[in-house]
């Protein structure tokens, strides 16, 4: 595929990859240690459903698109 989009896309998840040695325990903490500085700071995350698979799609469109 030579989408240029899908090629910048594959050079950062290549970067991000780099950056934690691979290491996805290690990606995932950093990103939740970054959600708690955005709580922190007064930030409101929308939760995810508890149970994705029993929600309907439009009430998925609802929480992803809530106003913040």
């Amino acid at each position: 595929m030579n989408d240029e989009i899908m090629t910048d896309l594959h050079g950062i998840k290549d970067a991000i990859s780099e950056e934690f040695h691979f290491d996805m325990r290690a990606l995932f903490e950093d990103i939740k240690r970054g959600e708690a500085e955005l709580r922190a700071t007064g930030v409101r995350l929308v939760p995810p459903p508890a149970d994705p698979e029993k929600t309907t799609y439009t009430t998925l469109q609802r929480t992803r698109f809530a106003r913040r």
